[in-house]
């Protein structure tokens, strides 16, 4: 069994047409199990929308965190969060200070 390092799980995407190839789906319906690198990918194969070779690809991280790791540990945790989570961060934050304002509408 083979140790898997962080970049094993970075995806790339098509500088073509925009596919982004994620290690964890793989493409099982061409025979590439998830889990399987980009790197591991056989030196023949091409993006499964426009078919360009893999040299048309570009490294974008992992899904995980966004940003640099080296600054994951400065921000109150905030750095490793998803954007998905940023953004529920934030807007739930505005939400609950609009609601927090709407209830002095309620004091006599």
């Amino acid at each position: 069994m083979t140790k898997t390092t962080a970049t094993d799980l970075d995806r790339y995407e098509c500088r073509a047409c925009g596919y982004i190839y994620e290690p964890e789906k793989g493409q099982p319906d061409k025979g590439i199990p998830p889990g399987t690198p980009f790197k591991a990918l056989p030196p023949d194969w091409r993006c499964p929308v426009c078919g360009v070779k893999k040299a048309a690809f570009a490294n974008i991280g992992t899904k995980e965190a966004v940003g640099f790791p080296e600054n994951y540990r400065y921000g109150l945790g905030v750095n490793t969060l998803t954007p998905g989570q940023k953004s529920l961060l934030i807007f739930g934050g505005l939400i609950l200070g609009f609601l927090f304002l709407m209830s002095f509408y309620g004091l006599k």
